[in-house]
């Protein structure tokens, strides 16, 4: 009974099923397994050290996203995230857009896998959401303390600061953006692209700081 009411949907997209505005995957024009996604709720106890009292949202405003992703090594694993309730359809949508175009993540864990540490997520170029912790260099609550921000391979990604610094540290090598290595986002690419029909938005096209892993859709 626990596990039925904990689980709230599983989406498969396959040859002919279709999730949100257009968007759909095809295990015979991938070449990969169909896409799959499970939502389900989460308690305090699953957060672990990415939430505490005092965090702008609850447990109950937040669901765990379990789909399929297209790993660096070009196998398919099951990558989790943590977002806003309200987002869960964006997010779905989105991540199966980029399985269909075999964008590569190499990573994407709960953030309390790191102890919830933003820098030891990003070292390790862990894809991540909710983590309730300040903006960098600030006081203000981040939206991934709202569940509304992901970061989307760190290392290859990386955030630049106004003073020039680089996080990860291991992501300066792809300060240069004329890179093309597998896992980059560039402007207008299909990655950008199906964040942007959702109305999320990049850091990429910040002009200071510059935050390449970041996508983001702030609260109406």
């Amino acid at each position: 009974m626990k596990i039925i009411k904990r689980l709230l949907s599983i989406v498969v997209i396959g040859v002919s099923a279709t999730l949100g505005t257009g968007v759909t995957a095809s295990a015979t024009t991938t070449g990969l397994p169909p896409f799959v996604a499970t939502v389900e709720t989460v308690t305090a106890e699953r957060l672990g050290l990415s939430w505490r009292e005092g965090c702008p949202v609850g447990p109950d405003q937040l669901r765990l996203v379990k789909m399929s992703v297209l790993g660096f090594d070009g196998k398919v694993y099951r990558g989790e995230l943590i977002v806003a309730t309200d987002v869960v359809r964006d997010v779905v949508g989105t991540f199966a857009d980029l399985y269909r175009h075999r964008y590569p993540i190499e990573r994407m864990l709960t953030v309390e896998k790191y102890d919830a540490d933003d820098d030891k997520s990003m070292e390790a170029n862990n894809t991540s959401a909710f983590n309730c912790r300040p903006i960098t260099g600030g006081t203000a609550w981040s939206n991934h303390s709202y569940g509304r921000a992901i970061d989307v391979n760190p290392v290859q990604n990386p955030y630049i600061s106004g003073s020039g610094a680089v996080y990860p540290p291991n992501g300066a090598p792809y300060v240069d953006r004329t890179r093309t290595d597998q896992g980059m986002i560039h402007a207008d690419d299909a990655t950008v692209r199906a964040f942007e029909r959702r109305g999320w938005e990049w850091g990429g096209y910040w002009d200071t700081p510059i935050d390449y892993q970041h996508f983001e859709k702030p609260a109406a």
